[in-house]
């Protein structure tokens, strides 16, 4: 082989090894920003991971909101109708949360199956439900019929 093709090989071999190595790093990046979606049901059943940011949704359960007296510590239970889970969040709540209204938390589930939630999203009007949580509630035929 010549000099020159052989220079040319070695840059082209440094590209595709550059090319690689940002691939990598980007796909690297993206797998640590993935927040899946759960439902109670899922988060219930073992389908969820631990130790894993996770986003789960559903709707506040009626009279399960605790909040601690001396602190922001807030705990309350979310439900697909056909499982529950409990969800602890230290923070303020967003204002328009509410028992019997959609949301979704991102957080990490610990040992016992609470998810540990470092942030707590809900709805921004009276008519929106995050798709994610109307689909969940679609499937166990539990979607709140809409009025007017």
């Amino acid at each position: 082989m010549n000099p020159v093709r052989k220079k040319r090989l070695y840059i082209i071999l440094a590209i595709l090894a550059g090319v690689g190595v940002a691939v990598a790093l980007a796909l690297s990046a993206l797998q640590q920003n993935i927040n899946l979606f759960y439902t109670p049901t899922q988060i219930a059943n073992g389908e969820a991971p631990q130790d894993t940011r996770i986003r789960a949704g559903g709707m506040v359960e009626k009279g399960s909101v605790q909040r601690s007296g001396n602190s922001l510590d807030v705990q309350f239970v979310v439900t697909d109708f056909a499982k529950s889970v409990t969800i602890r969040y230290h923070g303020i709540l967003p204002d328009l949360f509410r028992e019997g209204q959609g949301i979704v938390a991102l957080g990490k589930l610990n040992g016992d199956g609470v998810l540990v939630a470092d942030e707590v999203l809900a709805k921004h009007d009276e008519n929106y439900m995050p798709p994610e949580v109307t689909k969940a509630l679609k499937e166990s035929g539990q979607l709140p019929k809409k009025e007017g």
